[in-house]
């Protein structure tokens, strides 16, 4: 059985409040931290999940689909498809990504996922050429869903560049339109591509602009990928057990691994020397409470006062 004795649950813990706070302002520290829990504790899934998405956020391609991969493998779900087939994307493999969508057991996806999942297959093969195949993949009936769901805006944002990739301008519009409509939390940049296609220039404070690298692209976009840890990660000293269990798993984190081509992280990420002080600034205070995000799920490492680190 696999336990954390409290120090090193501790520290655990509190690089993962610091991975939670950093992963938007600071991706690239954000992925350091996680990959010094990674260290500590590679056997607690909510630790893996922690390393894939922060690896996401900071353009580490390689290492997040690695790191999700084990995730999936650790706890039996698929939350993170839609991130791993946008990975692939971005390394510019869009027939894995279709794979993925194809290979997909829908059965079992959350309906937000199993959406995103559908953005990305559909930009995969815009960049395939086949733009008129993207149009068709969207066109699903979740496009006019009444009340609007959390992903509405970005299903709508997603057909309308589609519609717009082929020369369907004022289908486009529309629902640009109708995906503005429903963005009540600014997540697309919906009305002002509207604005846009309406001949609008739109000139405000520099103070105020965004460049375009630091605007998040749209949904379709490599890179656009809602990435949240999943809502229920509770790690118990229990939840790994049996050697050959182990065993299988040491052997499938090699072959990730061994797909990673170089992008493994160095110097002072590695050491995770930098990551310490602001991982204890993070927990100060009292005990740590480990979250992605300020508003995201608890995942906590077990702790076990009589028991090292690996010991069954």
């Amino acid at each position: 059985m696999l336990s954390l004795n409290k120090p090193v649950a501790e520290t655990v813990a509190r690089h993962l409040v610091a991975t939670g706070q950093l992963i938007d302002e600071d991706p690239a520290l954000a992925l350091a931290h996680a990959m010094a829990a990674r260290r500590l504790a590679s056997r607690i899934s909510a630790v893996r999940e922690a390393v894939g998405l922060a690896a996401y956020h900071a353009g580490e391609w390689q290492t997040a689909i690695a790191e999700l991969r084990t995730y999936h493998r650790m706890t039996g779900l698929q939350s993170h498809l839609a991130v791993l087939a946008d990975c692939e994307r971005a390394l510019g493999r869009p027939e894995r990504a279709i794979d993925l969508f194809r290979g997909a057991d829908r059965a079992k996806l959350d309906q937000a996922v199993a959406i995103e999942l559908l953005i990305v297959a559909a930009g995969a093969r815009g960049d395939l050429g086949q733009k008129d195949a993207a149009v068709a993949m969207l066109q699903v009936p979740e496009l006019t869903a009444d009340p609007a769901e959390p992903w509405t805006a970005r299903l709508r944002y997603a057909y309308a560049d589609a519609l717009l990739a082929v020369g369907r301008r004022e289908e486009a519009r529309e629902w640009f339109s109708r995906a503005a409509g429903v963005d009540t939390d600014g997540e697309t940049d919906a009305a002002e591509r509207l604005l846009e296609l309406d001949g609008v220039l739109i000139e405000g404070d520099e103070d105020d602009d965004e460049t375009a690298e630091e605007i998040a692209a749209g949904p379709g976009t490599p890179g656009a990928v809602p990435a949240r840890p999943d809502g229920d990660v509770t790690v118990a000293a229990g939840d790994l057990t049996g050697e050959d269990e182990e065993n299988d798993l040491d052997s499938e984190d090699e072959e990730d691994e061994n797909d990673l081509d170089g992008d493994e992280l160095t110097g002072e990420q590695v050491t995770g020397e930098r990551a310490a002080p602001v991982a204890d600034r993070a927990a100060s205070g009292g005990a740590p409470q480990v979250e992605f995000r300020a508003d995201g799920p608890a995942a906590q490492p077990a702790a076990d006062d009589e028991s090292e680190p690996g010991q069954r």
